[in-house]
């Protein structure tokens, strides 16, 4: 039988899959939480801007030919109702809005307002908590909380390419056989925990394959995004205008919507939000899989071993469970 016969037929025969199990479970195993945490918040900021509006000052939009006050006036208006202060600057009305920032010191204190452009209306702090806790919430998602320098954002590419890997051999792990391959489509809700687990894990990696493997490949192009740039030139030419758009640039544009779910529907969006928590559930079958199956089988063994086991032993892939 040769190679080809024995992947179709017989897999786990098969050196690749060996390799491809041992890199699944050691990885999945480092960096399943931090898997877990992308995956929170990623659902989350699927609605950032929804989150944004609420928790922030409501702009006044824009009334075509009614002109804002001037920026005395609004400075007299800040100065009344901060009594103390002394007003530094007034800015311009905000992109699409008559919302007007206002930087204002008392002493050492500095603080921020935004105001009505239109009425002098004081809108109050631009940035309440719950928006600080949005903007923490992205800061994490994007940049691991280290946005100097955007060394976050290195690591989360890195950890983008390790997810990648995670897809990849996830594929190779996911065929059984041509016997048996259909059971990998689909789970059974009354069938024994550990074969529902090991079912449910395996049907969610084969339905959401598609999506998964582009939020790990999006996630390393956000990271790295020049290497994907030079490629588009490379392939398509340069670009004469910034208006013109290659088949390249229209690709990458919709790998960061999909990446972050940006739809105008709430129903798409909400669709995103369930599909983001697709990989804790992955991180969360597969670490109960790797219990089951190898922590608990060996926690009796270990208690009666009579000296310590020095070294790092690869891990046997276990029985499939019937």
């Amino acid at each position: 039988m040769n190679l080809w016969h024995r992947w179709l037929r017989k897999p786990r025969t098969v050196l690749l899959r060996r390799i491809s199990f041992q890199l699944h479970l050691w990885v999945g195993l480092a960096i399943g939480l931090y898997i877990v945490m992308l995956s929170v918040t990623g659902s989350a900021l699927v609605f950032r801007r929804e989150m944004d509006r609420a928790a922030r000052p409501q702009a006044p939009a824009l009334q075509e030919g009614r002109a804002v006050l001037a920026k005395d006036e609004l400075a007299r208006l800040a100065a009344r109702a901060y009594p103390g202060y002394t007003v530094e600057r007034v800015g311009d009305p905000q992109r699409r809005t008559a919302l007007v920032r206002v930087d204002l010191r008392r002493g050492s204190e500095q603080i921020e307002r935004d105001f009505n452009g239109y009425t002098g209306e004081d809108l109050g702090d631009p940035w309440p908590w719950q928006a600080e806790a949005v903007l923490t919430l992205a800061e994490l998602h994007d940049d691991l909380l280290m946005v100097e320098d955007r060394r976050g954002r290195w690591w989360n590419g890195v950890g983008s390419i390790f997810v990648t890997l995670l897809c990849l051999t996830g594929v190779v792990l996911w065929w059984r056989g041509l016997k048996v391959w259909r059971r990998g489509l689909a789970f059974s809700r009354r069938a024994p925990w550990p074969r529902l687990n090991f079912d449910l894990h395996s049907a969610l990696g084969f339905w959401f394959f598609g999506i998964l493997f582009v939020w790990a490949v999006t996630g390393i192009y956000l990271a790295f995004p020049d290497p994907f740039s030079r490629f588009v030139d490379w392939y398509w030419g340069p670009i004469d205008t910034f208006t013109e758009e290659r088949p390249g640039d229209t690709v990458l544009r919709w790998a960061v919507r999909l990446h972050f779910g940006r739809w105008r529907s709430h129903t798409l969006k909400t669709v995103w939000v369930i599909m983001g928590l697709v990989p804790a559930a992955m991180f969360v079958t597969g670490a109960a899989m790797w219990w089951h199956r190898v922590v608990r089988k060996k926690a009796p063994r270990a208690a009666e071993a009579a000296s310590p086991v020095s070294g790092l032993t690869l891990q046997q892939e276990p029985q499939q469970v019937e």
